[in-house]
């Protein structure tokens, strides 16, 4: 960010000890680095064992389907109900973006951690992840509810408040998460913006 605004010449001064910018920023952020690397790390794997489950119980989910399949023609029993629309939805979407969570935070435990990377490619990665990963288990969380309302039908009084504390997983999860994504949003694309508008004149 500082070298896109100061001038071009001022990149290649050196100080008393013949240092260029560039040299004593990447010297002083040795530590820094490190510890992004190490929390990147971190996150990324416990994340990863997330995700990889919810892929599982989702594939598991479509091949199981409630109310098992018709044995004439093999069709699941309950094809014509709308609830099942919404189990199989749901289920394709906690299975799918499960997927990109686990592939996105794949790529960043197999990065470099150049410093380069924090600045773009890490941070997009993070937040893709986290997002994708909340989503699968929201989806996930309604196909749990769906499935409840196919195998129950009439037993409201059951179904409704299962579904209320089925809710609960889902907003802590992204109540904890939520301050996290909205630093690295912040903090990867709010310069750039400022930047632009300045270049505007707004």
């Amino acid at each position: 960010e500082v070298e896109s605004i100061v001038h071009p010449f001022m990149l290649e001064y050196t100080n008393t000890n013949g240092k260029r910018p560039r040299e004593l920023f990447t010297e002083s952020h040795k530590e820094l680095l490190k510890e992004g690397e190490q929390w990147m790390k971190e996150t990324a794997s416990s994340c990863t064992v997330v995700a990889a489950l919810i892929v599982t119980i989702m594939f598991a989910a479509a091949i199981t389907v409630p109310g098992g399949n018709k044995q004439d023609s093999g069709l699941p029993t309950f094809l014509n109900e709308k609830v099942f629309m919404v189990f199989i939805i749901s289920d394709a979407l906690s299975l799918l973006s499960a997927s990109t969570s686990l592939l996105m935070f794949l790529g960043i435990l197999t990065s470099r951690y150049a410093e380069e990377d924090f600045l773009k490619s890490l941070p997009k990665k993070m937040i893709v992840g986290l997002s994708t990963l909340i989503l699968s288990i929201a989806t996930m969380m309604i196909t749990f509810c769906a499935s409840l309302f196919i195998i129950l039908p009439g037993k409201s009084r059951v179904v409704i408040p299962i579904i209320c504390l089925a809710s609960v997983p889902v907003t802590l999860f992204a109540w904890m998460q939520f301050r996290l994504l909205i630093d690295m949003v912040i903090s990867t694309y709010a310069s750039r913006i400022l930047d632009k508008k300045a270049e505007n004149g707004s």
